[in-house]
């Protein structure tokens, strides 16, 4: 069921790796989303807009938030200041002593079109997608990670597809509250249980969990909500529908680990 007043948009991939990147469940949040009318889209933790970018259709209004303020900056250097961004990012190399100079410089000194370069630099080259502790990724069977040549495209892609999306760097609480109405469909992708600080300190802690779950019990839209599939999640969550989903994931050369996953939502049954 495709809501009427949504419109198709081109797809977009992610321009860097994100660790707890959505590939493996996209499909089975894709189909919720598509089943359920909505005129408002809302995230409230994009990240790399795993699925914020892949959805194929863009209703009337759509916001995407986080609380990282390098990723706001990035995103919103590319919807305002495309051209210029291109331009400071033409002349980087992918080179270790390049990524661990600026890993040391403290993001708060820059302008925000050399914070969201040197953000989109660290991401692409630090190992296994990571944000905190972030160490150089080194693999000798592909080429340099950072390459503007075949970067731009997705560059020029993430740029059109920002276009008329507003953009904003909240708490995820404020954020739905000024956000929720009937009509509006959130996509909450938080850090996932014993992962809170994997996107860096005080930006989310476990108490939130219990905070989330709940603000989502009276939410007047609807909401889809991606976590670990661990007891105190389920617990925690325990008023919501629950769709069990497996999965793997693959950091570096390890492999692939599986995983269990639950993807919890206060949308009707639909069969899936």
């Amino acid at each position: 069921m495709i809501d009427e007043s949504s419109t198709p948009t081109a797809v977009a991939r992610p321009i860097a790796p994100w660790i707890g990147g959505k590939r493996n469940l996209a499909r089975r949040i894709f189909a919720l989303i598509d089943a359920t009318p909505h005129q408002t889209y809302a995230e409230a933790f994009v990240g790399m807009g795993g699925i914020f970018l892949r959805r194929s259709r863009r209703p009337r209004a759509e916001l995407i938030n986080d609380r990282s303020r390098d990723l706001y900056t990035l995103f919103r250097v590319l919807q305002e200041h495309y051209v210029a961004f291109l331009d400071l990012l033409r002349f980087q190399i992918t080179t270790q002593a390049n990524f661990e100079r600026l890993a040391a410089v403290d993001p708060d000194t820059l302008t925000d079109l050399q914070r969201a370069a040197r953000f989109l630099y660290l991401q692409r080259l630090t190992f296994g997608g990571k944000v905190a502790g972030r160490t150089f990724g080194l693999s000798a069977d592909r080429p340099g990670r950072f390459n503007l040549t075949t970067l731009e495209p997705d560059l020029e892609a993430l740029h059109s597809r920002l276009s008329g999306v507003t953009v904003t760097c909240l708490d995820w609480q404020v954020f739905v509250d000024r956000v929720d109405r009937p009509g509006t469909l959130f996509y909450l992708d938080p850090p996932y249980w014993d992962a809170e600080d994997y996107y860096g300190k005080a930006l989310f802690d476990r108490a939130q969990f219990e905070l989330m779950a709940t603000r989502l019990s009276h939410l007047q839209g609807r909401f889809i909500l991606s976590l670990n599939d661990a007891p105190a999640v389920r617990e925690t969550f325990a008023a919501f529908r629950r769709i069990e989903v497996a999965s793997t994931y693959t950091v570096g050369s390890t492999g692939a680990t599986r995983a269990a996953e639950l993807i919890l939502t206060n949308l009707p049954d639909m069969g899936d």
